[in-house]
């Protein structure tokens, strides 16, 4: 039995401390916050609740492989899933609305043929077909196996861009390239890039690759948990309690530094001076605040321009209508807003009032051209009509409050890894340069959103269980 030490208490942390507990470590988790979950918090006021990190899941496998693996009870009897339908409006910059179903590549490519004309619809489903050829290709190495020491050859881009386009001639297509060559005008290619935006991916310098994203929305579909996405943290910390994984919380929590003996990890020191002695250390945190080194040769860390949000908590009178969509994605030109309108009695005071989450893509802490509130709240309007009418109140979280929420510097929301682009979608492997000490969550490969970084957890306990031959579950 080894001692294992895990800083914070975020999703992919929390997923590394069941598994290896499961495996027969002793595990206490290590977390400067009063609470787990790092970015899957709750805010909560006048009865009403809002989500302040994701509010959907996608390749919930993830999470029902996590509780199969961990215990006797399903996901299901821990967190009460359900898939959104339709799965996303989108409400383009001239007004036009298109609605497209959930999981279903039928479904869309009826309602795009309606929106766009005849042949939209095939257009729309060969360019997500070519996105499984490229998921096909890169769903082992970038999501199910640590970090391939050649990880130079993920930087190819698998997705197939049509041969004659004219977009192979100098370099590898861009999503927005690919988008406006293969689907053509007329707002058919934006739903596309707004898809792809809304993952905090800028379109215009990602790889063509990018497009396994929505093709991994419309094939595993979009789900929505009751109680809202605090509600799968709350199982997943609930599993590691049954683990008889330890907590530690508050300031006298926080880690100062990841201790060396021997030329390994060998423990933490915490902020009151306590050290925490472990055979291995699992950093689940933003590792650029403690200066851990990713492993010699292997993919560099984040720069300080990974994406931030903005988000808008609206508190609504009136009740939520019966044909509201959960999600629409408003476009504009400085990226697409998202709007948040679930069905839940857990997140609002009665069923004469609704709950709304309102975000956009935006900078780190300190970056210029973030979104104010007025502007969100115009934007919203179009998803949302009458909704100044129905405002009771609204409160903002910026990249500055995510930042001091979750100690991401500048409050940086990592976007999940991506093939192509010469490696830059790429993240640093799970084994970082100091022996024994390993990385978890949205920092580390295979990066963030939900499901990438609860993957993170079958990876490190892999690493640390069977070592550095560890080539992910077949």
């Amino acid at each position: 039995m080894a001692r294992i030490a895990v800083i914070g208490a975020g999703m992919g942390a929390m997923a590394s401390a069941a598994r290896l507990a499961v495996a027969g470590h002793r595990v206490t988790v290590y977390e400067r916050g009063t609470t787990y979950g790092g970015a899957v918090g709750r805010f909560e006021r006048d009865g009403f609740a809002f989500d302040t990190g994701p509010g959907l899941l996608h390749l919930p496998a993830v999470y029902r492989d996590l509780f199969v693996k961990t215990g006797k009870r399903p996901l299901e009897d821990c967190a009460r899933l359900v898939q959104v339908d339709p799965a996303v409006r989108h409400v383009l910059a001239d007004g036009r609305e298109v609605t497209l179903p959930n999981a279903s590549r039928g479904g869309a490519a009826a309602v795009l043929d309606q929106a766009f004309g005849p042949g939209a619809g095939e257009r729309w489903s060969a360019v997500l077909g070519r996105a499984r050829d490229a998921w096909d290709a890169t769903r082992r190495p970038l999501l199910e196996e640590p970090l391939r020491r050649d990880w130079q050859v993920l930087g190819r881009d698998p997705y197939p861009a049509l041969r004659g386009s004219g977009l192979l001639r100098r370099r590898p297509p861009t999503l927005a390239e690919v988008a406006a060559r293969e689907l053509g005008g007329d707002g058919l290619a934006e739903l596309l890039t707004a898809r792809v935006g809304s993952y905090g991916v800028d379109p215009a310098t990602a790889p063509a690759a990018a497009a396994v994203l929505p093709y991994m929305e419309q094939t595993f579909g979009s789900w929505y948990v009751r109680g809202g996405l605090r509600a799968l943290a709350t199982a997943v910390y609930e599993r590691c309690l049954e683990r008889k994984v330890a907590f530690v919380f508050g300031a006298d929590a926080e880690v100062r530094e990841v201790l060396v003996r021997g030329g390994r990890a060998a423990g933490l020191l915490l902020a009151d001076g306590t050290e925490a002695e472990a055979d291995f250390v699992v950093c689940g945190v933003d590792p650029r605040r403690l200066g851990v080194e990713p492993a010699p040769g292997g993919v560099p860390a984040r720069g300080a321009a990974t994406p931030s949000r903005v988000t808008l908590f609206l508190a609504l009178r009136g009740a939520r209508p019966a044909d509201a969509v959960h999600r629409t994605l408003v476009h504009s030109p400085g990226g697409p807003v998202t709007v948040l309108r679930p069905d839940d009695p857990a997140t609002r005071p009665d069923a004469d009032h609704e709950a709304v989450t309102v975000s956009a893509v935006c900078g780190p802490a300190g970056a210029t051209g973030a979104p104010g509130a007025e502007e969100l709240l115009e934007l919203a309007e179009r998803a949302v009509p009458g909704l100044r009418e129905r405002l009771l109140w609204h409160e903002v979280r910026t990249p500055a409050d995510i930042e001091a929420a979750t100690g991401a510097l500048g409050g940086s929301v990592p976007p999940p890894a991506l093939a192509g682009a010469g490696g830059r979608g790429l993240y640093p492997a799970n084994s970082a340069a100091l022996p024994g000490l390993y990385l978890a969550g949205g920092w580390a490969h295979p990066g963030g959103g939900l499901a990438h970084a609860g993957m993170t957890g079958a990876l490190v306990s892999g690493l640390i269980v069977e070592g550095a031959e560890f080539r992910g579950s077949q």
